[in-house]
């Protein structure tokens, strides 16, 4: 015992002679040290001696000088615990977190060591990573114990190491989805109640930037004159796909090798997302993360021009809380909307995510449907009341956008809302919105107003005038200029999702869209929970009628279609130019 504690204290004694040497220009057996953190791993011995050497340098930081030993530094901070053994990644876990503790200079690139370490190497094994990441776990909540400002320098080192698609096939997927699951794990730990709302910004904005990535420009650039309800695909499949096959959610990548990484990527992260909510509902904690949730919509999302899947995340917390963040995502929505203080792009972009909201929410119960129409019914009809302007769409476009809200929503929930006069007498003033000379019939999207008016005559909402009556409806000028060059009149965001995993986790709270020609009347399919389960290998219908990613008829071209499906008009949301207003 006494010839083993003597062995270490001469081994102390000789490490720290050899980092005080070399402030007298003696550098041979501090060049010594420095060769030892590099042994090969078939040498038993050579292993010994680094994990002899790292815990030394634990107990010795204070003999290390930042200028006089930079490169012992520089070798202990590009160090990776996934190279070495867990007796070594111990001893080198303990030095990190004794530099950090030790002096404030080191802080920022011991956190940097750690972060680093999220990243795995090209196939690793599930043992080591389990071997790994809760070491770094561990480290990174000690050292924020010892140093309460370690939190806040945390944050920017995160969103900077967050990976980017430069590695192809899977291990771009494994990297950052590991990544991400373990800042998952930050906020969802003491760490996360100093600075999980900014964690979750990290993923929420990365989750944009991938969805952006996503690309369907030459969509906006198709013949704009047909309405979401008759659009289809046109061309056909030969031997592939049928007339009546619906559009396969999840196609646009699980065909493809490459180009779709960046959509099964999207794919997976929102799943991991879906699944962190989930904890964050069974631990009492969704109520506080959704209020950060929406407000990363806010700030990364509502506003971003083609914004296609990203949104569902707020979707799903909703479904998993409907009678508190249900009602808070449609009343944030509303009073976006309603706020003259708001960009007048924001407005319309709020509005439209709460019309397709509303009607898409299979979670939301009718009366509190009908509530959020009454707001809206009461905002158009007071401004018709104070305006004595013509039919201007661009020097309106607040105004029509509410009154394309109100009739998608009603296109969607007609029957449930004659079905109560209670419901139907808050929409009086509807009739009067429709008929005074702003004229929001003839501005609105076509497609829209027809179904709409159908609906109304076979249900009896109000008496349909003749001039209600547009055979044939295209679109015009007016409705463009309604919609912008953003085309903000075709924006409705909660369309069916096309990522095949997300969508499972979607489906069943979802309102699909059907029509029945009998009566005229439209009707919401709604999944019940056993059919979802069902189908939830299958893919999953996309609605043709009330949707701008519809069901088709004919596909040609199938490796252009599953790259991303050009010939369906998407949802498309506010440049991000909107961000000058």
């Amino acid at each position: 015992m006494d010839n083993t504690e003597d062995s270490d204290t001469e081994s102390v004694y000789v490490v720290r002679k050899a980092l005080a040497s070399v402030q007298n220009g003696d550098t041979d057996h501090y060049t010594q040290l420095i060769g030892m953190m590099y042994p090969k791993y078939s040498d038993i011995d050579a292993v010994a001696q680094l994990e002899t050497l790292l815990k030394i340098l634990s107990c010795s930081v204070a003999f290390i000088d930042v200028v006089h030993h930079r490169d012992l530094l520089s070798n202990i901070f590009t160090m990776s615990l996934w190279n070495h053994r867990p007796n070594v990644m111990d001893a080198l876990v303990d030095l990190i977190i004794s530099l950090a503790a030790t002096s404030g200079k080191y802080l920022d690139l011991c956190l940097n060591m750690l972060i680093s370490n999220f990243i795995p190497p090209p196939s690793v094994t599930p043992r080591k990573n389990q071997e790994v990441l809760p070491r770094v776990h561990a480290a990174l909540h000690k050292i924020s114990y010892l140093i309460p400002l370690a939190p806040s320098k945390l944050v920017p080192i995160l969103a900077q190491r967050m990976p980017k698609i430069h590695i192809k096939g899977q291990d771009s997927l494994i990297v950052t989805l590991t990544y991400v699951d373990n800042l998952l794990k930050l906020e969802n730990s003491p760490i996360g109640k100093v600075v999980g709302s900014m964690i979750l910004m990290v993923v929420m904005e990365r989750m944009r930037d991938l969805d952006l990535e996503i690309e369907w420009d030459d969509i906006l650039q198709e013949d704009s004159n047909r309405g979401m309800f008759d659009m289809e695909l046109e061309d056909a499949v030969e031997s592939t796909m049928n007339e009546g096959d619906e559009f396969p959610v999840g196609a646009l990548y699980q065909y493809t090798s490459d180009g779709n990484v960046v959509s099964e990527l999207l794919d997976r992260l929102m799943v991991l997302s879906f699944k962190h909510l989930k904890s964050c509902k069974n631990s009492g904690r969704l109520d506080e993360v959704f209020e950060i949730l929406f407000e990363s919509f806010e700030n990364y999302v509502l506003n971003t021009y083609k914004s296609k899947f990203s949104q569902f995340l707020m979707f799903y917390a909703c479904s998993l809380d409907p009678e508190n963040c249900g009602v808070k995502f449609a009343s944030k929505l509303l009073e976006i909307y309603l706020s003259s203080n708001k960009p007048r792009l924001t407005r319309m972009s709020a509005v439209a995510y709460l019309a397709s909201y509303l009607s898409r929410g299979k979670f939301l119960p009718p009366s509190f449907v009908a509530s959020m129409l009454k707001r809206l019914v009461d905002e158009c009809a007071e401004y018709c009341r104070t305006c004595n302007d013509d039919m201007k769409p661009k020097a309106h476009q607040v105004f029509y956008s509410g009154c394309q809200a109100i009739l998608y929503v009603l296109c969607f929930h007609m029957r449930s809302i004659l079905d109560i006069p209670r419901f139907q007498s808050q929409l009086t003033s509807l009739e009067s919105i429709l008929s005074h000379k702003l004229n929001p019939l003839m501005v609105c999207l076509p497609s829209v107003v027809s179904e709409f008016l159908k609906q109304s005559k076979a249900g009896g909402l109000f008496v349909v005038s003749e001039a209600f009556i547009f055979d044939d409806l295209q679109e015009s000028e007016l409705s463009r200029a309604f919609g912008g060059f953003e085309r903000l009149d075709t924006f409705f965001p909660f369309d069916p999702c096309l990522l095949k995993m997300s969508n499972r986790y979607i489906s069943h709270n979802f309102n699909s869209w059907t029509y029945n020609d009998e009566e005229l009347c439209a009707e919401v399919i709604v999944n019940t929970d056993a059919e979802s389960e069902e189908n939830s290998d299958d893919d999953v219908e996309v609605d043709n009628e009330m949707s701008l990613t519809p069901k088709h008829c004919f596909m040609r071209e199938t490796k252009r279609l599953l790259k991303m499906p050009s010939r369906i008009r998407p949802s498309t949301s506010p440049p991000e130019s909107f961000r000058i207003f």
